[in-house]
């Protein structure tokens, strides 16, 4: 169990580990990570994108862990950086280790990803600690070609691990992107997608995004659970959170506050219908009202569905809260910014992969959102899930 508590060390923001280098600012990024030094022990010379870990030939449940290295706007894509991951073996120990990194144990290794930004880490999946309510979880840390700070991001943890609580989900800092690994069935292992979003909740990253505008969670975060009151749609009368009913495939978040255009919100709505429609279960998407100003639960139901009516609507969810700043539909945690003209928010699989602000419906931003719906879509989009609770 020492074993174990060593490990772990250091994973939270502000401790200061004694073998990390500063910023020409003297500050660190990442703000310090006792035991991410460890990764430079026995680091191969060449490093391939593709790594098979130690376990892979042990009993246990084989997973493939794949994705890319962006920049901070969750498109680009960047090479030659490396991930140093270590977990616990299947019984919860970082057993086997030997030298100077034995307190991260056997089951190690290090990918560096291609020009294509792509990774891919075989191994198997970890336990928990013993007599721990903590989830099971592997632990990365990154070096980028051009960072003196070696840093860490979230642990990887799994979505079905019954000791990952909604509670341990909203505490997720999302460090380099949502850390919650959504596990598909592949042939003879599990399958999951992770995209390492560089310098995204990382504390003293020398790449500022601009913020001039901002509204809604960042690409590479979650999607989080909110329930709001769907006035029209297939779940009208209900309070139906979007992302925990139809999370699996794509979804498009629509959300419009203060200061509705109404004929620019109708001609979204048309087009988030004929999309819904031709993409049937791949796509679910809402659009969610936020405007605080004389707010009346009955006025805004309907409101809402003489819209639907009016336009024919019949896939497309519109939904309503009182205020983008609700705590009680946890509508809040979307962060969305109630003065701008709009945001749209696209996910996939529950994590976020496309964000737009103030979009407006011309020809060009549609074909746009219905490039990205066609272009995020894999090989391993449609693979079924593994049943669980």
């Amino acid at each position: 169990m020492l074993m174990t508590m060593c490990s772990c060390k250091g994973q939270s923001d502000g401790d200061q580990g004694s073998a990390v280098s500063r910023t020409s600012h003297g500050k660190i990024v990442g703000g310090g990570c006792d035991g991410c030094e460890l990764m430079y022990v026995d680091m191969p010379q060449n490093i391939s994108s593709v790594d098979t870990s130690t376990a892979w030939q042990s009993e246990g449940q084989r997973i493939l862990i794949s994705g890319k290295v962006l920049k901070m706007d969750g498109k680009t894509p960047v090479s030659d950086v490396i991930v140093y991951y270590w977990h616990t073996d299947t019984d919860g120990y970082y057993s086997g280790g030997s030298g100077k990194a034995a307190s991260h144990g056997r089951i190690r290794g290090w990918v560096q990803s291609d020009e294509q930004g792509n990774y891919a880490i075989y191994t198997v999946r970890p336990a928990g600690y013993p007599n721990t309510d903590m989830p099971a979880h592997i632990h990365l840390s990154i070096k980028e070609p051009n960072i003196p700070d070696e840093y860490y991001t979230d642990e990887l943890v799994f979505d079905d691990d019954r000791l990952l609580t909604g509670a341990k989900r909203k505490r997720l800092s999302n460090r380099g992107g949502s850390g919650v690994l959504r596990p598909l069935l592949g042939e003879g292992m599990q399958v999951a997608e992770h995209n390492i979003i560089l310098g995204l909740n990382i504390p003293n990253y020398p790449v500022v995004k601009d913020r001039k505008v901002e509204s809604g969670r960042q690409v590479g975060e979650d999607n989080p659970s909110f329930t709001p009151f769907h006035a029209w749609g297939p779940d009208r009368g209900s309070k139906t959170c979007p992302v925990c009913k139809y999370g699996r495939y794509h979804g498009i978040v629509f959300f419009v506050g203060n200061n509705p255009d109404w004929e620019q919100v109708k001609q979204w709505l048309v087009f988030l219908e004929s999309e819904s429609v031709k993409r049937e279960k791949y796509l679910k998407a809402y659009f969610v009202y936020g405007n605080e100003k004389d707010y009346n639960k009955a006025h805004r139901d309907t409101e809402l569905a003489q819209l639907g009516m009016e336009l024919g609507i019949s896939n497309l969810a519109l939904t309503f809260v009182p205020s983008f700043t609700d705590t009680v539909s946890e509508v809040h945690l979307n962060r969305i910014n109630p003065n701008v003209e709009n945001t749209f928010i696209i996910y996939r699989n529950r994590n976020i992969i496309g964000k737009f602000i103030n979009l407006k419906p011309s020809a060009e931003n549609l074909n746009s959102i219905s490039h990205m719906l066609d272009k995020t879509k894999n090989e391993y989009f449609d693979l079924p899930e593994p049943p669980h609770d």
